[in-house]
Parts: C-alpha cells; sequence; structure tokens
C-alpha cells in the first residue's frame, strides 16, 4: 500500500514538472514589466531629445531675431525672449532661462560686453573666452544661451531633472555689434 502511494506520488511529480501549460504565461509575466520599463524609458528619451532639440531651436530664433536690427530695446528684447520660449511648446516653460550678450572687438581684437541680459537662469561664466575664435577687429557678436530642465515624465524617480544648455553665436545683420537703447 505505501509502494503504491509513493508511485502515485512520484508519477504526479513527474507529470507536473513535465507539464508545459501555462509557460507562456509565466514568461510573459516575467518579461511584460522589462518591457514595460523599457517602453517607458525610450519615451522619456525621445523627449529628452526633443527638449533638447526645442533647445537649440529657443537660442537660434531669438538670436536671430535680436540680430536684425542695429539697436534694441527692452520690448524688442522681450520679444525676441517670447519667442524663444513659445518655440517650447507644448512643453512646460517653468524652467526656461535665457542669457543674452552682446560683445564687441575692440582694435586689437580683445571681447568687450557691450550689454546683457539674463532671465530665469544664472549668466553664462565664460562668454568672452567663447568668443575669442570668432575675434575679428572692429566686429561683434550676439551670444545668445538657453537653459532648461528637462524633467523625465516616468523616469524621474531614478534621475532628476536633466540641465540642457545651448549657445547660439550671430553676427549683426546691419550693423558689427548689436547695441542697446
Amino acid at each position: 500500500m505505501m509502494r503504491s502511494v509513493w508511485k502515485k506520488l512520484y508519477r504526479n511529480f513527474k507529470l507536473w514538472g513535465g507539464a508545459e501549460d501555462g509557460v507562456a504565461a509565466m514568461e510573459a509575466a516575467f518579461v511584460f514589466p522589462l518591457l514595460l520599463i523599457l517602453f517607458l524609458g525610450v519615451f522619456d528619451m525621445g523627449n529628452g531629445i526633443l527638449a533638447n532639440q526645442k533647445a537649440i531651436r529657443a537660442s537660434q530664433v531669438t538670436a536671430d531675431l535680436i540680430a536684425r536690427s542695429r539697436t534694441v530695446d527692452a520690448a524688442m528684447i522681450d520679444d525676441a525672449v517670447e519667442a524663444g520660449r513659445l518655440s517650447f511648446q507644448p512643453m512646460d516653460t517653468s524652467t526656461f532661462g535665457v542669457d543674452i550678450v552682446s560683445v564687441r572687438f575692440d582694435d586689437d581684437a580683445n571681447p568687450v560686453i557691450v550689454w546683457r541680459e539674463t532671465r530665469n537662469m544664472t549668466p553664462v561664466s565664460d562668454v568672452l573666452s567663447d568668443v575669442v575664435p570668432l575675434a575679428e577687429a572692429g566686429s561683434g557678436v550676439l551670444v545668445v544661451a538657453v537653459e532648461y530642465q528637462f524633467e523625465p515624465l516616468f523616469g524621474n524617480f531614478v534621475i532628476d531633472a536633466i540641465p540642457m544648455q545651448e549657445i547660439a553665436f550671430a553676427r549683426g545683420r546691419r550693423s558689427p555689434v548689436v547695441w542697446r537703447n
């Protein structure tokens, strides 16, 4: 009697161990969370690339609008900064910052800051060293730095906001130096 019980148990364990019912469901249960995390990561990565492209566009738009004039006033600067901010739509622009610097090169091609406008970011510290390769005596250059803090939608529990900074350089179209009233 005891022998038949052990035989039945052995046969049942052997059948249970060799059964393949539900294997696909178990594999899916193991793989699905990994695929979901991968999908959400790719989504955030795509949004990060889009935010970086928008930062590049914002710096170039702002620089181009200011470089069109010989002299700019506060209203023109406001409009150019607003155009740069609008290029981030539909993303959140609460962390958008801009640093606009007009640089003139003296007769010895040394850079001198003519004027500067900084909003919602710390001023770029090494602007004068950045423009040295562009130095031509008597000319000027406009430097526009845009800063943006990208916050991943799904990955914010893993990493904090990703700081993005893009710098655009432009020459004045109507005069070598863009002046300010």
